[in-house]
């Protein structure tokens, strides 16, 4: 592995532990991720994908869901609705129906392309509702966060040279000025 891709691995693994350890994540819970590898490698998005890239930073997420017990939902670009790729007991376990595609590079993107090769049982949904995300190259992972998504500033401000932007999300706060919370 080269240099440039071990330190894109590195910069995602630092990432999404800090993204988990700030919010807290719990066993179980669903962190969607975005990816352009073209915004990643320096190019406009969509124009330049790498597999190289996305196994990198694959590899690195997959490393860090492991650890915290987190389930992680890749998201599909444009082409494919923002679709995503996840583990099939996850897709039973959050009762989510799947779809009939399969995500390429140039429709679904090379980082949906290389979870749809590198997961055990894959299979592709239209939405979630996940708990934390992070979107890497400013792919719009917004459609995909619980309803109250709250803004994580990260250590980490790119992954190559793709903007990082993080969210956790809470529960809504209900209720009036004699609501108590937590």
């Amino acid at each position: 592995m080269s240099s440039e891709i071990e330190e894109i691995r590195s910069q995602t693994i630092k990432a999404a532990e800090e993204l988990l350890q700030t919010a807290r994540a719990a066993s179980g819970q669903l962190m969607v991720v975005g990816c352009s590898t073209s915004e990643v490698m320096g190019a406009r998005i969509g124009s330049s994908g790498s597999s190289d890239v996305a196994q990198a930073i694959l590899s690195g997420l997959m490393t860090v869901c492991a650890k915290f017990d987190v389930s992680l939902a890749v998201q599909c670009c444009e082409h494919l609705n923002r679709a995503l790729v996840v583990q099939r007991p996850v897709a039973e376990t959050y009762r989510l129906e799947p779809v009939m595609v399969v995500p390429v590079p140039k429709a679904g993107g090379a980082f949906a392309a290389m979870a749809m090769s590198s997961f055990k049982c894959p299979v592709v949904v239209e939405h979630i509702q996940a708990h934390v995300g992070l979107d890497i190259g400013n792919t719009l992972i917004g459609m995909h966060l619980k309803a109250v998504a709250v803004p994580v500033r990260l250590q980490q401000k790119n992954i190559g040279q793709a903007f990082l932007t993080a969210a956790l999300t809470r529960p809504k706060l209900i209720g009036g000025p004699r609501s108590v919370y937590k």
